[in-house]
């Protein structure tokens, strides 16, 4: 073999070898990360210590610019004057079925609620109450109730077997995310409650239909601009996540599985409220016959801001939790159109909350209450 056959021989080789080294470093590169990866940032973890090694101050400014703000507004109905948050994505709320007790059902009330008194002729109990109510309990899109007062604590209460009542009232919500009540859903109510009423020999008492009707159009304007569901988008820079790697990082935030797959949620700190945070990704990820080979690209943070109580700093605890994730992950924080979301922005974000939740307040709707997560549901 001449030297010209064994320098072209060498060189054949060493092409060969750069090839195979080139394939494997970008199937290396495909490959999710896993949660039983370690990288040398998590040295302390197996030493015990359980906090992030990341700070979410670290994130380049370089890396982010301003984006406008978005408005989430109620399904159907007319836009509000002016935006009164910012929404990124939008994303809806789940409640994990292992959390505690849910709180007890919130009754009527007069804030968001037609009621018509029933006058009864004679006490009546529990078990005839609840076998006279009607087979649905929607009057169109509306929530219909029918209550009962207990004479122990004076409270109104849905009906319970083996309970006696001497007073009832029935009472059709006045808006929703479905629009304010109209002509037809009062019609509604009054022929259902009037059917209810008959069977129990009842008078039903309702008020004028112009007035109600006029007051869920006036209700429903004022939802329709402060109704607010805000989202983050984390998106991953290079190498993509597995779903046990992201729920790995976000269980160290406090955050535990959901009710659906490719959910997770950040409980509230009372029992049965709704979930602070919702953190969702791909659900057929998550349930894919080997999920730790599917290769998830962004995962999102939503909060919606009208049923989370102030008190527990919804706002601050999602800007965390979503720059913690991005620096631990090596992901940005965007909006749903892939625009980082910088520093300002979120500041602007969290002023606009503050003046949401005090014009929630001034009408007695404070973001978390019974009334409010009806309201806007």
């Amino acid at each position: 073999m001449s030297t010209l056959q064994i320098g072209l021989a060498i060189i054949g080789g060493l092409v060969l070898a750069g090839v195979v080294a080139y394939n494997a470093w970008v199937t290396g590169r495909s490959v999710p990360r896993t949660a039983r990866e370690r990288g040398a940032h998590n040295a302390d973890e197996a030493a015990g210590d359980e906090t992030l090694p990341y700070s979410p101050a670290d994130l380049s400014e370089n890396e982010i610019q301003r984006i406008d703000p978005v408005l989430g507004e109620m399904p159907g109905a007319p836009p509000p004057p002016a935006p009164a948050v910012v929404a990124a994505a939008i994303a809806s709320v789940s409640v994990n079925p292992l959390m505690a007790q849910p709180e007890k059902k919130p009754g009527l009330d007069a804030l968001i609620d037609v009621i018509a008194p029933l006058q009864l002729e004679h006490e009546v109990s529990g078990d005839a109450v609840l076998a006279a109510l009607p087979g649905t309990r929607r009057v169109g899109s509306k929530p219909f109730a029918v209550e009962g007062l207990c004479e122990a604590s004076g409270e109104w209460e849905s009906p319970r077997l083996g309970q006696r009542y001497r007073s009832l009232q029935a009472g059709v919500q006045l808006a929703n995310r479905s629009g304010p009540l109209n002509d037809i859903e009062f019609s509604e109510f009054v022929v259902k409650a009037q059917a209810f009423a008959d069977l129990l020999a009842a008078a039903p008492d309702f008020p004028d239909m112009r007035a109600e009707v006029a007051r869920a159009r006036e209700l429903d304007a004022f939802a329709s601009g402060h109704d607010a569901q805000l989202g983050f988008t984390l998106r991953a820079r290079r190498t993509a996540w597995s779903p046990g790697y992201v729920a790995q990082h976000a269980s160290r935030l406090g955050f535990i599985a959901g009710a659906l797959p490719g959910r997770m949620v950040l409980p509230g700190s009372q029992s049965g409220h709704a979930a602070i945070l919702s953190l969702v990704f791909d659900p057929q990820a998550a349930m894919a016959e080997d999920p730790e080979q599917t290769a998830l690209r962004e995962i999102a943070l939503s909060l919606e801001v009208t049923h989370v109580p102030r008190s527990e700093q919804p706002f601050v605890r999602m800007r965390q939790a979503a720059m913690s994730l991005a620096e631990a992950m090596d992901g940005v924080v965007t909006d749903d159109a892939g625009q980082p979301l910088s520093t300002d922005t979120m500041d602007r974000i969290g002023a606009d909350l503050e003046s949401l939740y005090d014009a929630l307040d001034s009408r007695d709707l404070s973001a978390g209450s019974a009334q409010a997560r009806r309201l806007f549901s």
